[in-house]
Protein backbone atom coordinates (compact mmCIF):
# COMPACT_ATOMS: atom_id res chain seq x y z
CA UNK A 1 0.00 0.00 0.00
CA UNK A 2 2.91 2.21 0.67
CA UNK A 3 4.19 2.19 -3.21
CA UNK A 4 0.73 3.30 -3.88
CA UNK A 5 0.61 6.39 -1.85
CA UNK A 6 3.36 7.71 0.57
CA UNK A 7 0.42 9.62 2.24
CA UNK A 8 -0.82 6.22 3.91
CA UNK A 9 -0.24 4.91 7.25
CA UNK A 10 -0.35 1.79 8.20
CA UNK A 11 -1.04 -0.11 11.43
CA UNK A 12 -0.50 -3.34 12.06
CA UNK A 13 -2.78 -5.34 14.38
CA UNK A 14 -1.86 -9.06 14.26
CA UNK A 15 -4.61 -11.50 16.01
CA UNK A 16 -6.17 -14.82 15.26
CA UNK A 17 -9.90 -14.16 14.29
CA UNK A 18 -10.46 -18.00 15.55
CA UNK A 19 -10.39 -16.86 18.97
CA UNK A 20 -13.98 -15.86 20.38
CA UNK A 21 -12.31 -12.23 21.40
CA UNK A 22 -10.43 -10.84 18.56
CA UNK A 23 -12.50 -8.82 17.56
CA UNK A 24 -13.17 -6.67 21.11
CA UNK A 25 -9.51 -6.83 20.94
CA UNK A 26 -9.28 -5.31 17.97
CA UNK A 27 -11.79 -2.59 18.50
CA UNK A 28 -10.22 -1.95 21.80
CA UNK A 29 -7.03 -1.18 20.25
CA UNK A 30 -7.98 1.24 17.50
CA UNK A 31 -10.25 3.19 20.38
CA UNK A 32 -7.13 3.61 22.34
CA UNK A 33 -5.73 4.76 19.54
CA UNK A 34 -7.65 6.67 18.37
CA UNK A 35 -8.04 5.66 14.89
CA UNK A 36 -11.81 5.95 13.52
CA UNK A 37 -12.58 2.98 10.87
CA UNK A 38 -15.03 4.36 8.43
CA UNK A 39 -14.04 1.53 5.99
CA UNK A 40 -14.32 -1.83 7.22
CA UNK A 41 -14.06 -4.81 5.25
CA UNK A 42 -15.19 -8.09 6.90
CA UNK A 43 -13.04 -10.51 4.75
CA UNK A 44 -11.56 -13.13 6.75
CA UNK A 45 -12.96 -16.64 5.92
CA UNK A 46 -11.99 -20.37 5.48
CA UNK A 47 -13.57 -23.82 4.12
CA UNK A 48 -13.38 -27.25 5.30
CA UNK A 49 -13.65 -29.85 2.54
CA UNK A 50 -15.29 -33.08 2.67
CA UNK A 51 -18.69 -35.29 3.66
CA UNK A 52 -19.78 -33.76 6.63
CA UNK A 53 -20.37 -36.78 9.28
CA UNK A 54 -16.45 -37.47 7.95
CA UNK A 55 -15.29 -33.92 8.52
CA UNK A 56 -13.66 -32.87 12.26
CA UNK A 57 -16.53 -31.07 14.36
CA UNK A 58 -13.96 -28.49 16.14
CA UNK A 59 -12.35 -27.58 12.28
CA UNK A 60 -15.94 -26.64 11.73
CA UNK A 61 -17.28 -25.01 14.81
CA UNK A 62 -13.53 -22.99 14.45
CA UNK A 63 -15.13 -21.89 10.85
CA UNK A 64 -18.35 -20.84 12.53
CA UNK A 65 -16.27 -18.32 14.59
CA UNK A 66 -14.20 -17.35 12.03
CA UNK A 67 -16.60 -17.00 9.15
CA UNK A 68 -19.78 -15.58 11.34
CA UNK A 69 -18.79 -14.84 14.92
CA UNK A 70 -15.66 -12.57 14.07
CA UNK A 71 -17.50 -10.64 11.52
CA UNK A 72 -20.47 -10.23 13.61
CA UNK A 73 -18.36 -8.57 16.20
CA UNK A 74 -16.30 -6.16 14.53
CA UNK A 75 -19.91 -4.99 12.51
CA UNK A 76 -21.34 -4.58 15.99
CA UNK A 77 -18.04 -2.70 17.66
CA UNK A 78 -17.77 -0.45 14.28
CA UNK A 79 -21.03 0.31 13.03
CA UNK A 80 -22.00 2.51 16.08
CA UNK A 81 -19.41 4.94 15.98
CA UNK A 82 -19.89 5.17 12.04
CA UNK A 83 -23.72 6.01 12.87
CA UNK A 84 -22.62 8.13 15.41
CA UNK A 85 -20.13 10.31 13.14
CA UNK A 86 -22.85 9.96 10.28
CA UNK A 87 -20.54 8.04 7.72
CA UNK A 88 -19.13 4.89 7.03
CA UNK A 89 -19.07 2.11 4.75
CA UNK A 90 -19.02 -1.81 5.32
CA UNK A 91 -18.26 -4.76 2.79
CA UNK A 92 -18.96 -8.27 3.34
CA UNK A 93 -17.41 -10.49 1.09
CA UNK A 94 -19.97 -13.18 0.86
CA UNK A 95 -20.01 -16.09 -1.66
CA UNK A 96 -21.58 -17.40 -5.01
CA UNK A 97 -22.88 -20.07 -2.73
CA UNK A 98 -24.17 -18.03 -0.21
CA UNK A 99 -27.58 -19.11 -1.60
CA UNK A 100 -26.27 -22.55 -3.21
CA UNK A 101 -26.51 -25.94 -0.72
CA UNK A 102 -23.26 -27.16 -1.38
CA UNK A 103 -22.08 -30.66 -0.53
CA UNK A 104 -18.91 -31.53 0.75
CA UNK A 105 -18.65 -27.72 1.68
CA UNK A 106 -21.71 -27.92 3.73
CA UNK A 107 -20.68 -25.73 6.73
CA UNK A 108 -18.77 -22.94 4.51
CA UNK A 109 -21.63 -22.41 2.45
CA UNK A 110 -23.82 -22.21 4.85
CA UNK A 111 -21.64 -19.44 6.67
CA UNK A 112 -21.71 -17.76 3.46
CA UNK A 113 -25.88 -17.76 3.70
CA UNK A 114 -25.28 -16.04 7.29
CA UNK A 115 -23.08 -13.41 5.46
CA UNK A 116 -25.38 -12.58 2.73
CA UNK A 117 -28.85 -12.41 4.15
CA UNK A 118 -27.05 -10.70 7.65
CA UNK A 119 -25.20 -7.98 5.31
CA UNK A 120 -29.06 -7.70 3.05
CA UNK A 121 -31.17 -7.49 6.76
CA UNK A 122 -28.36 -4.55 7.95
CA UNK A 123 -28.46 -2.65 4.72
CA UNK A 124 -32.19 -1.98 5.08
CA UNK A 125 -31.91 -0.87 8.89
CA UNK A 126 -29.33 1.84 7.89
CA UNK A 127 -31.19 3.00 5.02
CA UNK A 128 -31.97 6.22 5.67
CA UNK A 129 -28.36 6.94 7.08
CA UNK A 130 -25.16 7.83 5.25
CA UNK A 131 -24.30 4.28 6.02
CA UNK A 132 -23.55 2.03 3.04
CA UNK A 133 -23.47 -2.03 3.55
CA UNK A 134 -22.19 -3.88 0.37
CA UNK A 135 -22.28 -7.89 0.02
CA UNK A 136 -19.83 -8.79 -2.63
CA UNK A 137 -20.38 -12.77 -3.76
CA UNK A 138 -17.08 -13.90 -5.76
CA UNK A 139 -17.40 -16.87 -7.59
CA UNK A 140 -14.43 -19.57 -7.41
CA UNK A 141 -11.26 -17.60 -7.43
CA UNK A 142 -7.67 -18.29 -7.96
CA UNK A 143 -6.18 -18.28 -4.55
CA UNK A 144 -4.99 -20.14 -1.37
CA UNK A 145 -8.24 -21.13 -0.44
CA UNK A 146 -8.78 -24.74 -1.89
CA UNK A 147 -5.77 -25.94 -0.11
CA UNK A 148 -6.48 -24.56 2.62
CA UNK A 149 -10.07 -26.31 2.51
CA UNK A 150 -8.63 -29.64 1.27
CA UNK A 151 -10.50 -29.30 -1.60
CA UNK A 152 -7.69 -28.92 -4.03
CA UNK A 153 -8.39 -31.88 -5.88
CA UNK A 154 -12.08 -31.19 -6.82
CA UNK A 155 -13.48 -30.60 -9.90
CA UNK A 156 -14.12 -27.09 -9.45
CA UNK A 157 -9.77 -26.14 -8.79
CA UNK A 158 -8.76 -28.63 -11.22
CA UNK A 159 -10.15 -28.56 -13.81
CA UNK A 160 -12.56 -24.76 -13.71
CA UNK A 161 -11.30 -21.45 -14.67
CA UNK A 162 -11.06 -19.53 -11.68
CA UNK A 163 -11.40 -15.54 -11.14
CA UNK A 164 -8.35 -13.20 -10.51
CA UNK A 165 -8.63 -12.28 -6.97
CA UNK A 166 -7.79 -8.63 -8.30
CA UNK A 167 -11.04 -8.51 -10.80
CA UNK A 168 -12.38 -9.52 -7.85
CA UNK A 169 -11.28 -6.97 -5.36
CA UNK A 170 -11.16 -4.05 -7.97
CA UNK A 171 -15.23 -5.08 -8.48
CA UNK A 172 -15.99 -5.24 -4.86
CA UNK A 173 -14.14 -1.74 -3.76
CA UNK A 174 -16.25 0.01 -6.38
CA UNK A 175 -19.08 -1.41 -5.36
CA UNK A 176 -18.30 -0.23 -2.03
CA UNK A 177 -17.81 3.33 -2.85
CA UNK A 178 -20.67 3.85 -5.07
CA UNK A 179 -22.76 1.95 -2.27
CA UNK A 180 -24.28 -1.11 -3.94
CA UNK A 181 -26.17 -3.46 -1.62
CA UNK A 182 -24.99 -6.82 -3.46
CA UNK A 183 -22.02 -7.83 -6.50
CA UNK A 184 -21.61 -10.50 -7.94
CA UNK A 185 -18.54 -9.83 -10.65
CA UNK A 186 -18.46 -11.70 -13.55
CA UNK A 187 -20.92 -11.97 -16.16
CA UNK A 188 -21.38 -15.95 -15.73
CA UNK A 189 -21.52 -15.26 -11.88
CA UNK A 190 -24.37 -13.10 -12.28
CA UNK A 191 -26.25 -15.18 -14.41
CA UNK A 192 -25.73 -18.24 -12.64
CA UNK A 193 -26.89 -16.34 -9.73
CA UNK A 194 -30.28 -15.30 -11.92
CA UNK A 195 -30.76 -19.61 -12.51
CA UNK A 196 -30.33 -20.40 -9.07
CA UNK A 197 -33.06 -18.01 -8.30
CA UNK A 198 -35.06 -20.03 -10.16
CA UNK A 199 -34.35 -23.61 -10.28
CA UNK A 200 -35.36 -25.73 -7.14
CA UNK A 201 -32.40 -26.18 -4.49
CA UNK A 202 -32.26 -29.66 -5.15
CA UNK A 203 -31.12 -29.28 -8.55
CA UNK A 204 -28.86 -26.41 -7.09
CA UNK A 205 -27.68 -29.42 -4.62
CA UNK A 206 -26.99 -31.84 -7.57
CA UNK A 207 -24.81 -29.46 -9.92
CA UNK A 208 -22.33 -28.31 -6.54
CA UNK A 209 -21.90 -32.16 -5.80
CA UNK A 210 -20.51 -33.01 -9.18
CA UNK A 211 -18.27 -29.70 -8.82
CA UNK A 212 -17.34 -30.32 -5.76
CA UNK A 213 -16.61 -34.18 -6.28
CA UNK A 214 -12.75 -35.34 -6.63
CA UNK A 215 -11.83 -34.84 -9.93
CA UNK A 216 -10.86 -37.99 -12.25
CA UNK A 217 -8.27 -35.85 -13.74
CA UNK A 218 -4.16 -36.81 -13.17
CA UNK A 219 -3.23 -33.44 -13.85
CA UNK A 220 -4.94 -30.40 -13.50
CA UNK A 221 -4.47 -26.94 -11.69
CA UNK A 222 -1.87 -27.88 -8.79
CA UNK A 223 -1.22 -24.31 -7.45
CA UNK A 224 -2.27 -20.70 -7.80
CA UNK A 225 -1.51 -19.13 -10.39
CA UNK A 226 -2.16 -15.87 -8.97
CA UNK A 227 1.20 -14.20 -7.88
CA UNK A 228 0.19 -12.65 -5.14
CA UNK A 229 -1.91 -16.02 -4.20
CA UNK A 230 1.26 -18.29 -5.19
CA UNK A 231 3.50 -15.94 -2.91
CA UNK A 232 1.26 -16.63 -0.04
CA UNK A 233 1.62 -20.33 -0.55
CA UNK A 234 5.40 -19.96 -0.46
CA UNK A 235 5.35 -18.04 2.52
CA UNK A 236 2.97 -20.76 4.35
CA UNK A 237 5.11 -23.97 3.46
CA UNK A 238 8.54 -21.98 4.57
CA UNK A 239 7.46 -21.34 7.44
CA UNK A 240 5.90 -24.43 8.50
CA UNK A 241 8.07 -26.64 6.57
CA UNK A 242 4.99 -28.02 4.26
CA UNK A 243 4.72 -28.58 0.72
CA UNK A 244 1.31 -27.67 -1.32
CA UNK A 245 -1.26 -28.90 0.51
CA UNK A 246 0.34 -30.37 3.38
CA UNK A 247 -1.27 -28.41 6.44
Amino acid sequence: MKKISNNIEITEIAIDLFERDAAREIYKITKERRIFVDILINNAGQGEWGKFNETDLDREISLVDLNINSVLSLTKFYLKPMLKNGKGKILFVASSVSKAPSPYMAVYAATKAFILSFAEAISNEVKDTSITITALQPDATDTDFFHKAKAENTVTYKEKKLTNPEKIAREGYEALEKGINVVQPGFKNKLQSVINNIISDVVIANTMEKQMKISDKEKGRLKPVHVASLRERESINFYKKASNGDY
